[in-house]
C-alpha cells in the first residue's frame, strides 16, 4: 500500500489533480496553488478556487525525507496519516482536520483547509494566546491514548490494529534521532551551537547515568505496545485559533508508549517559555507571556490527569485494571514516560539536526547559549528523576531553577 514511485508534483500538477481526481472543484474552476510546506518530510500544497474561496490542501509523501536524503521513509505514512485523522477525529471530535481522500497511487492526502488557524509555534513566538488549547490538549491527550489501549479494547481487536498501524520508517527515524544521536551522536548528524559544544559534550556524552535511562527509555520505544501515538506532536504539529485547536500530521503514528505524546507536547511549550526569557521585547511582555506558558503547562497536566481517571471509569474494560491499587500504579507510569519524553525531546530539539526555531531564531548568541543550556539542565532533571515527576509544578520548578542558574532570568 502507498508504495508506488509517482513523480513529486509541482504547484500545477497538484492543482491538476485537484480538479481532475478530487471532485472537489467544478471543471471550468480557475484554481491557485502554492506549495506551503516547510516540514522535514512532505511535499504540501493549498488549492483555492480564485471565485468562491473554496479551497483544500493537498500532501504529497515522497519516498525520503525533504530534510535529508539520508531518511528513507515509506510513503504507506500517508495511508497511516489518513486513517489515523479518521479515527483520531471520532475519539476527539472536532480536535483534528477533516480527511477527504486519500490515493495510494500518487501517493496523495487530502484534507481540510485550516487557513484560518496558525501553526502553534510561530503563534507563540508573536506572544499570541490561546486560552482553549490545555482544554482542547488534554482532552484529545486523555481520550486517544487511553480509548485505543488494552484497557479499554477488545484484546484482539487491538492486536489487529497494532499490526495495522506498524510504522517502520517513522519510528527508526525517531529512534536515531530522539533517542540515540543527542547522547553520543553516533552518526555525526548532529548541529550543536558552537558555544554550547563542551557544555553538551560534558553534560549530555558524557553522564553515564543518563545514557543509561535514555537506554531504557528507548528500549520501552520499540517494545511497549501501549497506545495509539500520535508519534510528533510538537507545536509545529498543531494548529490554533482562540476558539479552536486542531493536531495535524500524525504520519509518525502507531502504538506505542503511553505518555509519548503528553511529554512531547509539554517539552515544546517550555521551548516557548525559553524564547521567551530570551527575546522577549520587554519585562511586562515577559512576565505575561512566561505566565500564560506556566499556566498552560499546569492546566495541561491536570486536565489530562483528571479526564484520564474519568476514562478509566467509564470505559476501562480489561478485568485485571480492576485489582486495587493498578489505576494508580498505571497513570503513575504514564507520567514517567510523559517526563522522560519530554527530556529527550528537549535534548533532541537543541543538540540534533531537526531545532525548532524558539531556539535558533534567538539572535544574541549568549541569550541562546543560556536558553539552550537551561533546557538541558530540566531535560536531565525530568529523564533521570523522571518517577517523580506528576504536575506541571514538577516541570516548573526545575525549570526555573536551571533558568536561573544558567542566567536565563
Amino acid at each position: 500500500m502507498g508504495q508506488s514511485s509517482s513523480p513529486l508534483m509541482s504547484p500545477a500538477d497538484a492543482a491538476a489533480y485537484a480538479k481532475r481526481d478530487l471532485g472537489h472543484f467544478g471543471p471550468d474552476a480557475s484554481l491557485a496553488c502554492e506549495e506551503i510546506g516547510d516540514g522535514n518530510l512532505n511535499y504540501i500544497f493549498r488549492i483555492r478556487e480564485t471565485g468562491s474561496g473554496r479551497s483544500l490542501i493537498v500532501k504529497q509523501a515522497g519516498a525520503t525525507a525533504r530534510i535529508s536524503d539520508e531518511f528513507a521513509v515509506s510513503p504507506d505514512r500517508n495511508r497511516i496519516e489518513y486513517e489515523i485523522l479518521r479515527l483520531q477525529n471520532e475519539l476527539a471530535p472536532g480536535l483534528v482536520p477533516e480527511v477527504y481522500h486519500y490515493d495510494p497511487e500518487n501517493n496523495c492526502l487530502a484534507m481540510e483547509d485550516l487557513s484560518d488557524h496558525r501553526i502553534m509555534r510561530d503563534a507563540l513566538l508573536d506572544r499570541e494566546q490561546f486560552p482553549r488549547f490545555a482544554d482542547d490538549a488534554s482532552t484529545f491527550l486523555a481520550r486517544t491514548q487511553l480509548l485505543t489501549s488494552d484497557l479499554a479494547m477488545d484484546p484482539k481487536e487491538k492486536k489487529r490494529r497494532v499490526a495495522r498501524f506498524v510504522n517502520p520508517d517513522p519510528c527508526q527515524i525517531t529512534e536515531d534521532l530522539i533517542y540515540t544521536e543527542p547522547f553520543n551522536d553516533v552518526r555525526g548528524r548532529n548541529a550543536v551551537f558552537p558555544p554550547n559544544a563542551d557544555f553538551v559534550a560534558r553534560e549530555l556524552y558524557g553522564d553515564p547515568e543518563l545514557r543509561r535511562e535514555t537506554a531504557e527509555l528507548k528500549l520501552d520505544f520499540m517494545t511497549a505496545a501501549e497506545s495509539l501515538i500520535h508519534g510528533d506532536l510538537h507545536t509545529g504539529s498543531i494548529f490554533v485559533r482562540r476558539d479552536s485547536t486542531k493536531m495535524i500530521d500524525p504520519e509518525f503514528a502507531f502504538y506505542g508508549p503511553k505518555g509519548f505524546d503528553l511529554g512531547m507536547c509539554v517539552a515544546n511549550l517550555i521551548f516557548a517559555w525559553a524564547n521567551v526569557h530570551a527575546v522577549a521585547e520587554s519585562a511586562e511582555a515577559r512576565s505575561r507571556q512566561a505566565a500564560y506558558l506556566e499556566e498552560t503547562v499546569t492546566q495541561l497536566l491536570s486536565g489530562f490527569d483528571e479526564k484520564w481517571r474519568v476514562l478509566w471509569d467509564e470505559h476501562v474494560r480489561e478485568t485485571v485494571a480492576s485489582y486495587d491499587g493498578v489505576k494508580a500504579w498505571y497513570l503513575n507510569r504514564l507520567l514517567a514516560d510523559a517526563a522522560g519524553v519530554a527530556g529527550l525531546e528537549l535534548c533532541r530539539r537543541i543538540v540534533g539536526i531537526a531545532q525548532v526555531k524558539d531556539m535558533t531564531s534567538i539572535a544574541d548568541p549568549d541569550r541562546r547559549q543560556s536558553a539552550e543550556r537551561a533546557c538541558l539542565a530540566t531535560a536531565k532533571r525530568l529523564i533521570v528523576q523522571r518517577d517523580a515527576v506528576r504536575s506541571g509544578r514538577d516541570y516548573l520548578e526545575p525549570l526555573r531553577e536551571a533558568a536561573d542558574t544558567h542566567g536565563l532570568t
